[in-house]
């Protein structure tokens, strides 16, 4: 389903609902419609998770960016989790608030005597505020020499009073660049506060799936300052939040191991290990795809519900193409595990080339399409960018349309309007 039938989907959905708002409605018959069974490991409907929100159409980990995910039906968003100087939670992609690009020989490249900026890792405007123009520094994260603004370096007061978000993709995704410099940045409990406040709103259960990103790097840090780890912080909330409880609506997430070994003898929150399509995990010898193996899922399972994989672990690329899948997702339902996909984008630079639409690499492709084969192999959940695409491709292959689906679809373009309007009056 394109964008334009999805777009005639709703507002159908909607004036139907305007017609009927006014008048009695009639008599229906009150057995319920079969539910449409999922090859699943629950056999519920796979999860839509908002990748760092809803990061096609907002900055990426901005309140403003969560809400629009959850206007869009999502069941869950996601706040990446770094550290600032005095121990705070915040929300970002990577410990790095900006980044410069390196010379080969490791320093800092100058242009006109300004650092250049590496336009897909900066997600701030810290690097146009003077102030902070001596912060500016090297280090070395997970073995690799890195350059720009960390968050570990400022206070959450800092943070909280002059860094604003910025679109991280900023030569892709043109029209985020408009909310440039309007968001702050939040921390995991205002992260949680929302999808509190959702829930309650919406009458939906609104989850949060944080990731502990570069958690030995952080360990390294708390260690040297005497903070609270990561973890402890971490897990500290989430119970202060929602108990010790394995069915909250959480689930922690991190491509490290040993990390989550330990997060596992703290809490009994839901934990994802995530497996990178190449590489190993830093803190562990092991491959990616040894991990994905079914010797590697017999260790995870000893410490964690699931596995956040990367597409090519389910489906590998052939060619540019998809092709033959992998016995990942049949391997992980065999011990239990659920399987959670990422990251379903719908520009065409981002999908296999049989979904593209145009060679445009900004311009949407049939991203349903990308979702369907993965949904078809029993995929208990995927991440995506575009939240509002992933629920209307959910609801296309129910096999009965349930009327929850239809409630959720509505709801969703009722959040996008009244997003809107609310932007154009502030305007």
């Amino acid at each position: 389903m394109n964008m334009h039938a999805i777009s005639v989907a709703l507002c159908a959905l909607a004036a139907t609902a305007a017609a009927t708002s006014a008048q009695a409605l009639p008599a229906i018959d009150p057995s319920p419609l079969p539910a449409k069974v999922w090859n699943t490991l629950s056999g519920a409907a796979p999860l839509v998770i908002g990748h760092r929100g809803a990061s096609g159409y907002r900055p990426e980990h901005t309140l403003e960016g969560y809400a629009l995910a959850i206007a869009q039906g999502a069941n869950y968003i996601e706040p990446d989790l770094v550290m600032t100087k005095d121990g705070e939670l915040i929300a970002r992609h990577e410990p790095l608030l900006a980044r410069v690009e390196l010379n080969a020989n490791g320093s800092i490249k100058m242009v006109n005597g300004a650092p250049v900026l590496n336009r897909t890792d900066s997600s701030t405007n810290v690097w146009q505020l003077a102030k902070y123009a001596d912060r500016l520094t090297v280090k070395n994260v997970d073995g690799v020499k890195t350059a720009g603004w960390f968050a570990e370096d400022f206070t959450a007061a800092e943070i909280r009073n002059d860094i604003r978000a910025q679109e991280r993709l900023r030569d892709l995704r043109l029209g985020n660049n408009a909310y440039n410099n309007q968001f702050v940045i939040p921390t995991l409990q205002e992260v949680i506060n929302l999808a509190k406040a959702k829930t309650l709103e919406t009458g939906r259960v609104i989850g949060i799936y944080p990731e502990t990103k570069h958690p030995s790097y952080f360990k390294n840090f708390t260690d040297a300052n005497g903070l609270q780890r990561m973890e402890d912080k971490l897990i500290a909330t989430l119970h202060a939040n929602y108990g010790n409880d394995h069915n909250a609506p959480v689930f922690i997430q991190s491509f490290e191991v040993h990390n989550l070994e330990y997060i596992n003898s703290k809490t009994d929150i839901k934990i994802i290990q995530l497996l990178n399509g190449s590489g190993n995990p830093f803190d562990d010898g092991r491959s990616y795809a040894e991990l994905a193996s079914a010797a590697g899922l017999d260790s995870i399972k000893t410490y964690a519900d699931g596995v956040g994989s990367n597409t090519n672990l389910m489906i590998p690329l052939v060619g540019g193409k998809l092709g033959s899948p992998t016995q990942l997702i049949a391997n992980a339902h065999q011990r239990g595990l659920a399987v959670h996909g990422w990251t379903f984008r719908a520009e065409n630079v981002f999908l296999p080339n049989e979904f593209d639409s145009s060679a445009d690499p900004a311009a949407y492709g049939d991203l349903s399409g990308q979702i369907k084969a993965f949904v078809d192999l029993g995929m208990d959940g995927f991440f995506t960018d575009q939240p509002l695409l992933g629920v209307a491709a959910v609801a296309t292959l129910s096999a009965v349309p349930e009327p929850q689906t239809y409630a959720l679809m509505l709801g969703g373009l009722v959040g996008v309007l009244s997003l809107a309007r609310r932007q154009k009056r502030a305007n």
